[in-house]
């Protein structure tokens, strides 16, 4: 169920009955010289609409962009300071506490926002107002990722290449794929480390072009592929979060306020 399709009474009926949302994430910024700019949030939108589709859950409308100042130096990049980002996911998520949403996954596809997805869930968590849990597509399905790609580089790579060509393909520009590759870096996590220091802040001191791996490994078989098991994966996370008990996912008061008294520690939460 796509909430921006919905009426009111249609959205009060799910309110009545259900309270789990999904809110897509991802950025605007640079992918390459094969793929466009709003990559991240396309994959995260699709993946979090077929998903939806399939349960019935609520999806909100995509965040589109996120954290990435580290792509600046690419033209087109946007970007928004990590304590606004923050702040307006939490914003959005507690608007949706409103309603009666009290379980949140941010179905996320760009890796700069993770820490700070993760910051607003615990600060949800904290306070008892919503389980919220940040899904990130290629980590639900490494083992696929590592069989069918030799090189699949975390950014602008095959794997991205390949979903985007099963999510738009006409959005690709097929005929700059071994450019990217030429261009770009197979990435190693140790190629700027010094003495135990990472010592680059941005994309482009490790790739000149913006992006890592080898982009002519992609096909839209591959990326129908990737999309079919992520999708399963993020139903089963759907699935299973809707059936815990809200006081299950709610911290446990770690110590009695009053040790001898008879008060126990009581658990937060609503339900």
């Amino acid at each position: 169920m796509y909430l921006a399709h919905q009426t009111w009474p249609e959205l009060g009926e799910y309110h009545a009955n259900e309270s789990l949302a999904v809110v897509p994430l991802g950025s605007t910024e640079q992918h390459g010289p094969h793929l466009p700019e709003g990559t991240d949030h396309m994959i995260a939108e699709a993946l979090a609409r077929e998903a939806t589709d399939r349960t019935d859950y609520l999806c909100t409308p995509p965040i589109p962009i996120g954290v990435s100042s580290h792509h600046r130096q690419f033209h087109g990049t946007m970007w928004v300071e990590p304590p606004v980002f923050r702040d307006y996911v939490e914003n959005l998520s507690r608007n949706l506490t409103y309603h009666g949403i009290d379980r949140i996954v941010y179905v996320n596809a760009h890796g700069g926002n993770v820490a700070h997805l993760r910051e607003v869930g615990s600060r949800l968590h904290d306070d008892g107002t919503a389980y919220a849990i940040e899904w990130m597509w290629d980590e639900s399905i490494p083992e696929l990722i590592d069989d069918v790609f030799e090189t699949p580089g975390p950014h602008g790579g095959p794997k991205e290449t390949a979903m985007i060509m099963h999510i738009a393909e006409n959005l690709v520009r097929e005929d700059r794929l071994e450019s990217a590759r030429d261009g770009g870096a197979v990435f190693d996590y140790d190629a700027e480390r010094v003495h135990g220091a990472t010592t680059f802040y941005d994309c482009i001191e490790n790739s000149k072009n913006g992006v890592f791996g080898d982009q002519t490994d992609a096909t839209p078989e591959i990326g129908a592929e990737l999309f079919a098991a992520a999708t399963d994966q993020l139903v089963a996370l759907l699935e299973w979060l809707d059936d815990q008990p809200f006081d299950d996912l709610m911290p446990d008061s770690h110590l009695d306020p009053q040790p001898g008294s008879g008060r126990e520690g009581k658990r937060t939460g609503r339900r």
